[in-house]
């Protein structure tokens, strides 16, 4: 296992990565992402923020196998990823991914079940599972009968049985309200410290990252580059409660210095300078 230059180790990493996707209809090229570099350390939750259309959904893509980099290295416990998700990853996505016409119970057990698990190990991960996100009282139920949160914790749950080892979840929340939001994140630090996965997350809102996330990456317009790595400070046992202290609102603070700028060259506007009074405190 590759150590960072603090002697922590690195669980993955990216390497000089580029993302350009090809052209297509007659229209040019599109530099997605980078260059970039990025060293994950084993066990962390890290949280990626940056302008819409700035690659966000792409990293998720290449550090999860799912998309090769144009140019640089995707790498997962030592290993260079391809264009598969390797095992010991798991992704969460925004969109509704359970399947309609099964279980809550079938829809948890269905990657142990290609993969060919004994039914007695299925039946053990899923049932502990089911009550670890609460769901052990739906396990009858079809995700049209669950409310968008519930069927939001049916596809972490999933991912939860597959024991993943590496988590990356692409605005799991984004289409909930914020008081269920705040409760989601609640049961995704549960998991995070349960398990002792190393947590990728992205999202779109500041306080989501502050409150979840040990380290975030503040992304530029496109091509996203990161311009900032904020380290937050929190313990591992936080919770929602957090945004009652002050230096929470001091640390979004930071992260929205630096993602306003961005956020308006992104929209084609005129973009002042991140004050250096905010940036030093953010570095």
């Amino acid at each position: 296992m590759a150590m960072s230059s603090d002697g922590a180790s690195v669980h993955a990493a990216l390497v000089g990565v580029t993302r350009v996707y090809p052209a297509r209809a007659g229209q040019p090229p599109v530099h997605a992402l980078g260059p970039l570099d990025l060293e994950l350390q084993r066990g962390e939750f890290f949280s990626v923020v940056g302008p819409s259309g700035c690659g966000k959904s792409t990293l998720v893509d290449v550090l999860g196998g799912l998309a090769p980099p144009s140019q640089g290295e995707a790498l997962f416990e030592g290993k260079v990823l391809g264009s598969t998700v390797p095992d010991g990853v798991g992704v969460v996505f925004q969109e509704d991914a359970s399947f309609p016409w099964l279980t809550v119970w079938e829809n948890v057990a269905f990657g142990l079940r290609r993969r060919g698990t004994d039914a007695a190990e299925i039946r053990r991960r899923v049932d502990y599972a089911l009550g670890f996100m609460g769901l052990q009282g739906f396990a009858k139920a079809y995700p049209a009968q669950l409310s968008g949160g519930m069927r939001q914790r049916v596809c972490i749950a999933r991912t939860l049985v597959m024991q993943p080892r590496l988590i990356l979840l692409d605005e799991p929340f984004g289409a909930l309200d914020q008081q269920t939001r705040l409760l989601m994140g609640d049961e995704l630090l549960r998991l995070w410290r349960e398990t002792g996965a190393t947590v990728v997350l992205i999202t779109h809102a500041l306080d989501e990252a502050n409150l979840l996330s040990d380290r975030i990456g503040v992304l530029s317009a496109r091509p996203g580059c990161f311009i900032a790595i904020v380290e937050t400070g929190w313990s591992r046992d936080r919770d929602s409660t957090l945004a009652e202290d002050p230096r929470f609102g001091a640390v979004t603070a930071r992260l929205w210095a630096y993602l306003r700028p961005e956020s308006l060259r992104a929209l084609g506007q005129q973009a002042p300078a991140v004050p250096d009074t905010l940036r030093s405190a953010a570095e």
